[in-house]
C-alpha cells in the first residue's frame, strides 16, 4: 500500500506498518479509522483496497460487512499469499463457524462489534508486530506449515484454563528426559501467564525474548546457551517473558523459527501454550507432529474442547495428530468418560486420574513424576511418556 494511502502504526518491527480500514457501511467505517487514529485511509470495498497494496507492512481492520462467507473467500487469495499484510475482522456476531473460516481466509484476529477502541488498538498492534518481521530467515529451509526434519514437537494445549495443561507438559517432559539421553526441550508459549519454570523450581537467567532478540542469529550452539537445565531430570527448558508485556514482541513467525532450530537440537520438543487460538497457536498446530488436547471433566471445559476440535478440523488439522488427555477422568463428578467420548467424537487416549499429590507436587515445584513416582497419576504419565520412548528403551535413566 502506498505509504500516502494511509497512517503508521507504531509498532517495534523493523519498518512502519500501515494501516486501512475497509468497510460497506459509511459510518461503521468513520467510527473505525476514528479509533484508529488519525489519517487512517478507509476503503469501501475490499478489492479497492487490494488494488492498493505493494509490498509494505500493512494492517487491515474489516469491517462487520466483510464476514459474510464471499467476502471471506474473496479475502483469502489476497490475505494468503501476502505475509506482509494482516487482517483484524470487527463481526457483528461471533461464531465458531465465523471464527474458523475467517482464520483459513487468512484474517489474524476476530472482535465482536462494537469494538472497545482499545481493544481494536491492541489487536492492531499485535498483528502490526507480525507483519513487521514477516518472511523467514532463508537459512532455516522451512517449506509452508510442514514440519521439519529433527526432534518430534509435542504441543500441549487446552481450550479452557485450569484443564492441567502446564502439569501435563512439564510431566511429560520431565519422564521424557529421565528415560534418554538424547536432548529434551520444554518451551514455554503461553507467553503472558507461563508457569513452566515456576512448576520446575528454576530461576532462568533467559527466556524465549533473548532468544527472539537473536533471531537473525539464531542457531543451534546459541539456542543451546539460551536454554536452562532442569538439574533432576536433565531437561532443557526454554521459558516464557518474565513481564506479560514481552509477549507482544514475539510474533508466531518467531515461534516457528525457534521451534524448527530446537528441532535441530532436540529429540523430543515438549510446547506449552496458552488456552485460546490465536496466531502463534495455530502456527504450532500446524507446525506440530502430536497435538496432546487437554480436557477437564466439567461441562464448560468439555464444551471449549469441543469448539476447539471443530476449529482444528475445520483448518484441516490431521485427525491422527490429535490426541485426546482426559484429566482427573476418576473423578465422581456424573460425567462418565464414554460419554465425553461421544460428545466429542473422539476417543481418550490418556487418562490422567485425580491425586491429591499433585497439588502437593505443584506447591513443592517439583513434578509429580519425582515428587510422587509410585503415585496413580505419575505411573499415567510414565504411561504417556511410553507412547514415546517406551520404559527401559532409553539409553539409560538419568538421576
Amino acid at each position: 500500500m502506498a505509504p500516502e494511502a494511509s497512517s503508521q502504526v507504531s509498532s517495534s518491527a523493523p519498518t512502519p506498518v500501515n494501516v486501512a480500514v475497509v468497510e460497506a457501511d459509511s459510518a461503521a467505517r468513520s467510527r473505525l479509522a476514528m479509533q484508529l487514529g488519525s489519517g487512517v485511509f478507509d476503503f469501501e470495498h475490499f478489492e479497492d483496497f487490494a488494488a492498493q497494496l505493494d509490498s509494505s507492512p500493512t494492517v487491515v481492520v474489516l469491517g462487520p460487512s466483510c464476514g459474510d462467507p464471499y467476502n471471506l473467500a474473496t479475502l483469502a487469495a489476497v490475505l494468503q499469499p501476502r505475509p506482509e499484510v494482516g487482517a483484524v475482522l470487527v463481526a457483528d456476531e461471533l461464531s465458531t463457524e465465523l471464527f474458523q473460516q475467517a482464520i483459513r481466509s487468512g484474517v489474524k484476529d476476530v472482535l465482536a462489534a462494537p469494538v472497545d477502541t482499545a481493544q481494536l488498538q491492541e489487536a492492531c498492534r499485535r498483528v502490526a508486530e507480525s507483519v513487521g518481521v514477516h518472511g523467514r530467515p532463508a537459512s532455516l529451509g522451512l517449506d509452508d506449515g510442514e514440519p521439519s526434519e529433527g526432534g518430534r514437537v509435542i504441543t500441549v494445549f487446552s481450550t479452557k484454563g485450569g484443564a492441567g495443561k502446564s502439569v501435563v507438559a512439564t510431566n511429560l517432559a520431565v519422564a521424557l528426559a529421565q528415560r534418554t539421553d538424547e536432548t529434551v526441550v520444554l518451551i514455554d508459549c503461553d507467553l503472558q501467564f507461563g508457569d513452566v519454570a515456576v512448576m520446575l523450581k528454576l530461576a532462568p537467567q533467559h527466556t524465549i525474548v533473548d532468544a527472539v532478540n537473536s533471531i537473525d542469529r539464531l542457531d543451534s550452539g546459541f539456542l543451546n546457551n539460551l536454554l536452562v537445565t532442569h538439574p533432576p531430570s536433565g531437561l532443557k527448558v526454554m521459558p516464557a517473558p518474565l513481564e506479560p508485556a514481552y509477549a507482544d514482541q514475539i510474533s508466531a513467525e518467531h515461534v516457528r523459527t525457534i521451534v524448527a532450530q530446537l528441532r535441530k537440537v532436540a529429540k523430543y520438543v515438549i510446547v506449552d501454550t496458552p488456552s485460546y487460538f490465536d496466531d502463534k497457536v495455530l502456527t504450532l498446530i500446524e507446525d506440530s507432529d502430536d497435538i496432546l488436547l487437554v480436557a477437564g471433566m466439567d461441562i464448560p471445559n468439555i464444551k471449549n474442547v469441543k469448539i476447539g476440535l471443530q476449529t482444528m478440523r475445520m483448518l484441516d488439522t490431521p485427525n491422527s495428530k490429535i490426541h485426546l488427555v482426559l484429566n482427573r477422568a476418576n473423578t465422581k463428578v456424573r460425567l462418565d468418560v464414554s460419554e465425553v467420548e461421544r460428545t466429542l467424537q473422539i476417543k481418550a487416549e490418556t487418562q490422567l486420574p485425580s491425586d491429591i499429590v499433585v497439588p502437593q507436587s505443584i506447591n513443592k515445584s517439583t513434578p509429580v513424576v519425582i515428587d510422587a513416582p509410585r503415585s496413580s497419576i505419575a505411573r499415567a504419565f510414565e504411561t504417556l511418556a511410553d507412547r514415546y520412548i517406551p520404559a527401559g528403551a532409553g539409553k539409560k535413566k538419568k538421576r
